[in-house]
């Protein structure tokens, strides 16, 4: 039966990859045909985060001393690296693979379940690769900007990866579903708590945030899927001529 539900999820995540391949150019623009529907998912996101996750996450923050709130955001880090490590193989970045794969061997040993960095310190640096990174890595377009409820900016390509990630992160694996999903609440707060000062940036930043917020993903995932070197369009070429 888990068999079969395995293949049941990779049919649908195949179907889902192969539409957006369909459906999406390979460039890095702002492409947001569903700006209406995500504007009001967007201001949900928005009434959720001010009356209920911030000040969950504030109190969290209150309460908790801060070497237990970073052993527990590291904790999260180390199983998101088993993640990453999968991610490094699918692209063939195979000495990234070897260093990931060290930073959870060290982390879930030495590291004490990886509570604790120690990977860092050994010069095994952190990295960051997701399976929408993989798509994009082998060329497929970002698709439409979707605004998922409660987790914010993502594109069609993202969504579908973060479906894919699914079946290789530890925390998903975890058979007992009050234990799975009190650590999904638990790292979802830890994160959040860690981004109060950055949300207030966003805030301050713009005029309208939704498209500050928009930008600044598009941005940010052509900077992770190019390694930190995207390519530079015609007009950029154009400007540096000037």
């Amino acid at each position: 039966m888990q068999l079969k539900s395995y293949l049941k999820k990779g049919i649908v995540c195949a179907v889902a990859a192969t539409m957006l391949g369909c459906a999406s150019l390979t460039s890095q623009e702002e492409n947001d045909p569903l700006e209406v529907v995500n504007r009001g998912v967007y201001e949900f996101n928005q009434k959720a985060d001010e009356y209920v996750l911030e000040p969950v996450a504030k109190g969290y923050q209150y309460v908790t001393p801060e070497i237990v709130d970073e052993s527990i955001t590291n904790f999260f880090s180390n199983l998101d690296d088993v993640v990453v490590f999968v991610n490094d193989v699918l692209q063939l970045k195979f000495n990234q693979a070897l260093s990931d794969g060290g930073r959870v061997i060290v982390n879930s040993t030495v590291g004490l379940l990886g509570f604790v960095d120690m990977a860092t310190d050994m010069g095994l640096p952190k990295h960051n690769e997701d399976f929408g990174q993989t798509l994009g890595a082998y060329g497929l377009g970002t698709g439409p900007y979707v605004v998922l409820p409660i987790l914010g900016s993502s594109t069609l390509r993202d969504t579908v990866g973060l479906f894919a990630d699914t079946f290789v992160d530890p925390i998903q694996q975890i058979d007992d579903s009050d234990a799975r999903w009190s650590a999904i609440a638990l790292k979802g707060v830890d994160l959040r708590a860690d981004l109060i000062t950055a949300k207030k940036i966003v805030d301050q930043a713009s005029l309208d945030p939704y498209e500050f917020e928009r930008s600044a993903h598009f941005q940010r995932r052509n900077y992770l899927v190019f390694d930190g070197n995207p390519p530079m369009d015609d007009e950029d070429i154009f400007d540096e001529e000037d």
